[in-house]
């Protein structure tokens, strides 16, 4: 199934090639007729502008703002998951942008604060919250 950003972007591409095509050009000048002139060009790369903006920059800013505040909460004893799939427990934090990672009791492995999955961490604390339930 398709998203409405799908079907919004496809919808102002359409009316903005349309709007490309002069409908009542004068043959001599090529100066449109209309009543915008050659402005709904102009207008509508505007709404694209805006389209991509609004779906596409925006919710990934927001989530790269998540992000970092996601790792600059980290602390040791909370238990992640990297975007390798490696799963432990924080030992120790690092002031160089690191981590000592607990994978097995014993076992330590020294990681970059980048390397932790956010959505993976934050699935796999749900799940032990609803298994002790």
């Amino acid at each position: 199934m398709k998203s409405i950003r799908f079907y919004l972007t496809a919808f102002i591409t359409v009316i903005y090639f349309s709007g490309c095509v002069p409908q009542g050009a004068d043959q001599k000048t090529g100066a449109s007729s209309g009543p915008f002139g050659g402005m709904t060009s102009i207008i509508f790369m505007g709404m694209i502008i805006l389209v991509f903006w609004l779906f596409f920059i925006r919710p990934q800013a927001k989530k790269q703002k998540q992000q970092k505040k996601f790792i600059e909460d980290l602390q040791k004893g909370d238990k992640i998951v990297t975007i390798a799939g490696i799963h432990g427990s924080i030992n120790k934090v690092n002031e160089d942008g690191t981590l000592n990672l607990e994978v097995s009791p014993g076992s330590y492995i020294k990681i970059e604060k980048s390397a932790i999955s956010m959505e993976w961490t934050n699935n796999l604390n749900k799940a032990a919250t609803a298994e002790k339930k």
